[in-house]
């Protein structure tokens, strides 16, 4: 992937536009991977192995792909300790907390209309 240069900062914030820093930023958070590691971050601090036993049905390269864009992107922490083997752990930063508020509410929304939803899918299937 290609970072685009900040150039205008009124365009870079634009989701609007295909061009712009805030749309590439929302592509990556926006994710079902992405969403479910933060949620699972919470306010814990995380291995590796543990975050892997958290998200349900993530493989190894897909954790570590979301892990290395939510650190790439200062919203996780990644702390290595000096010890043999080396013991990594994972953690939410400022913003990837405040993050973690949108996903608690969009979760909190897949609960309440979660019948709904349900139903709805059945007249479409039937």
């Amino acid at each position: 992937m290609v970072t685009k240069q900040v150039n205008d900062a009124h365009d870079d914030a634009d989701l609007r536009r295909a061009d712009s820093l805030a749309r590439e930023i929302f592509s990556d958070v926006a994710n079902k991977w992405a969403l479910l590691i933060i949620e699972a971050l919470g306010e814990r601090t995380l291995r590796f192995t543990q975050l892997r036993d958290t998200v349900e049905g993530i493989s190894h390269k897909m954790l570590t792909q979301n892990l290395r864009m939510l650190e790439r992107n200062g919203l996780v922490v990644r702390t290595v300790h000096p010890t043999v083997p080396p013991r990594v752990e994972y953690s939410l930063t400022e913003p990837g907390r405040a993050l973690r508020e949108t996903v608690d509410v969009m979760c909190e929304w897949t609960q309440q209309h979660l019948g709904h939803i349900e139903a709805a899918r059945h007249r479409f299937n039937a």
